[in-house]
């Protein structure tokens, strides 16, 4: 095949151009070849310049069309990376459409000149400077094409190499954009989306140049007509392809929440959902289930939008997702947990949700879903969900009673760090002003020890701040109500009197705080949690401590024994230097609040001896006065 291949272009090069069919004829020959490779060795580029140059245009139709063969090879296209070439190539499609209409020319220059643009900023580099990116534009502005038969073609091969020479980065894009690409697009899309599927083939082609721009052209925001028209275009395409690139262009749109609203009022998501119902059971090949999950995660991602949020409230879309809770379909019932996850963003949408027995059902899925082979992305999902629906006061008891906690305990040995993360979190909202439970959880040694592993040895920053939280939740909401009358406040007596006010007989059970401090790392948890990064963390430490504190430190009699205990684990775990590192750390960023709290705790801690002398070794006193908040109440 190769020595057929050499002879053919050795004659091609002493073959004078004829008015006989000898040339074409050799061209036909070569622009056959199924291997573009056979032309490597080959210099062909001076050849081929004489021949486009030709008058005769079958010649020049013939010759353009071998380029597009011989240019599907690398080191081919490089050889052809010619000002002359290009200029040559530029001139002819200026004239398009030619006197007699016909498209077969411009579409072999289209394709040669596209193949040579492939990966080759060398080649749109030469267009650029020869002022040929208007010549490529202006195709565009082509829409009655005469030439019938080959308009699908011309199509195609327009639309191939204006995505070549575009793909070439951000410079020519924008260079594009000047020269008025969008409004030409506009309008293709406009004639597009007036009957879809007669223009089916103008849309696939003329699509991807929107792609490449907006990866291309920094926060490239469509008009609102164009998004419109992507919207029209995705409910009346029964072609696959096509409603792929109108969910992606619009995925890249919707990061907006104008445009989101935008979306949501035009009623996208129902088109959406009812294209999913409609076709749901052909989602059998990887490629359909991909696009089910482009199409699905659109819904989603226009609900995250508040006003778009709040407008598809009050849509048929909400009872559709709580309709898809009962999908046999993975996606279809992650989409439903997703968005009603991002509608239970207020106070008002958690509580309805709760009447409407919504939450029932979301427990009644994550309890056929919380194992460890579960679903991990539906499982996150309905953990997020049912977070934000445990937030508002009213809904704690309902959801609690429905069983809630027992649903998730069983997720504690599942260990991917994104569920980790949810199920905490969800955790610490439920405990929130809730004793009874927050008791209750603090004798589940399960959970506690599980807790302390995740607090000293997660990779993911997130389980490690919400397992010390939780931790630091538990024992706030158990015991807080009962020994908060011997907190100290500003203004109280002094650290060496604080002893004195705390009754040495409580009377409330210690036996979940008990059960806490008898598992090994609590105690250090806390403490640890000291020089936390954030703030509020450290707040939640210093709460913590001061309880425990309050429970144990000042006991006499069959406490002493536990406050002892808690004595010695506190200076084991060098809570001196740990809140001397508080100090230095925070001091200028600390809250009043916090502030009075450091104080307590510190006051607290002195009532046992063994602490006093601990502190003292790390001048704590000294380093209170240096916190630029009370150095301020001072000076007043």
């Amino acid at each position: 095949m190769a020595t057929e291949m050499d002879e053919l272009i050795e004659q091609l090069k002493t073959t004078s151009v004829s008015l006989d069919n000898t040339t074409t004829t050799l061209l036909s020959e070569i622009s056959s070849t199924k291997d573009p490779k056979l032309f490597d060795k080959h210099e062909l580029a001076d050849c081929f310049l004489r021949l486009t140059q030709c008058e005769d245009t079958n010649v020049r139709k013939e010759a353009a069309k071998c380029i597009a063969e011989i240019t599907k090879s690398e080191v081919q296209r490089k050889k052809f990376t010619k000002r002359d070439i290009i200029a040559a190539f530029l001139e002819c499609l200026r004239h398009v459409p030619a006197a007699d209409g016909s498209m077969e020319l411009p579409i072999q220059i289209c394709r040669a000149l596209g193949n040579i643009c492939y990966l080759n900023d060398e080649a749109r580099d030469l267009i650029l400077e020869l002022e040929g990116d208007a010549v490529l534009l202006r195709l565009l502005d082509i829409a009655e094409i005469e030439d019938a038969v080959n308009a699908p073609q011309f199509i195609k091969v327009r639309g191939g190499l204006l995505s070549n020479y575009l793909l070439g980065g951000e410079g020519l894009a924008k260079r594009a954009m000047e020269l008025g690409i969008m409004q030409q697009l506009e309008r293709i899309v406009d004639t597009g989306a007036s009957n879809v599927e007669q223009h089916e083939d103008l849309l696939l082609n003329t699509l991807p140049l929107l792609s490449i721009l907006t990866e291309n052209v920094a926060d490239l925001n469509f008009d609102s007509h164009l998004n419109i028209k992507l919207s029209r275009i995705l409910a009346a395409s029964t072609n696959p392809d096509l409603a792929e690139m109108c969910l992606e262009l619009l995925h890249y749109q919707a990061e907006s929440d104008e445009v989101k609203l935008l979306l949501a009022k035009d009623g996208l998501c129902e088109t959406i959902y009812n294209l999913l119902e409609k076709y749901k059971t052909l989602a059998s090949t990887s490629e359909a289930r991909a696009l089910m999950k482009l199409a699905c995660e659109l819904i989603v991602l226009i609900l995250t939008g508040d006003e778009s949020m709040h407008y598809l409230y009050t849509t048929p879309l909400l009872k559709n997702m709580v309709d898809w809770l009962d999908s046999t379909d993975i996606d279809l019932l992650t989409t439903g947990v997703l968005a009603l996850g991002n509608f239970a963003r207020t106070d008002s949408h958690c509580i309805y949700f709760v009447e409407q027995q919504t939450m029932n059902k979301l427990l009644q899925v994550l309890a056929k879903n919380n194992g460890v082979k579960d679903d991990v992305r539906l499982q996150h999902a309905l953990l997020s969900a049912l977070r934000n629906l445990v937030i508002p006061k009213p809904n704690k008891n309902a959801v609690i009673q429905a069983g809630l906690v027992q649903t998730i305990l069983p997720m504690l040995e599942i260990h991917q760090p994104p569920v980790v993360f949810k199920l905490l979190g969800t955790l610490r909202m439920t405990v929130d002003g809730q004793e009874k439970l927050a008791l209750e959880l603090l004798k589940n040694k399960t959970l506690i020890e599980q807790l302390v592993h995740w607090s000293k040895s997660s990779d993911y920053a997130g389980v490690t701040g919400e397992s010390l939280r939780l931790m630091a939740w538990l024992i706030k909401h158990a015991y807080l109500n009962k020994i908060a009358y011997a907190l100290p406040r500003k203004g109280d007596a002094p650290a060496e009197q604080i002893a004195d006010k705390i009754p040495l007989a409580q009377d409330y059970d210690r036996s979940s705080l008990n059960e806490f401090l008898s598992n090994e790392g609590t105690v250090e948890a806390m403490v640890n949690m000291l020089t936390a990064q954030h703030l509020v963390m450290q707040n939640e430490a210093l709460i913590a401590l001061c309880i425990l504190s309050v429970v144990y430190l000042s006991q006499s009699g069959r406490e002493a024994e536990q406050a002892q205990r808690l004595q010695d684990e506190l200076i084991k775990c060098n809570v001196g230097a740990k809140l001397a590192e508080l100090i230095a750390k925070s001091s200028d960023s600390m809250t009043k609040e916090i502030v009075e709290n450091l104080e307590n705790c510190i006051n607290l801690l002195k009532t046992a001896e063994k602490l006093v002398a601990h502190l003292e070794q790390h001048n704590i006193n000294e380093l209170l006065k240096s916190i630029p908040i009370l150095t301020e109440y001072c000076t007043l």
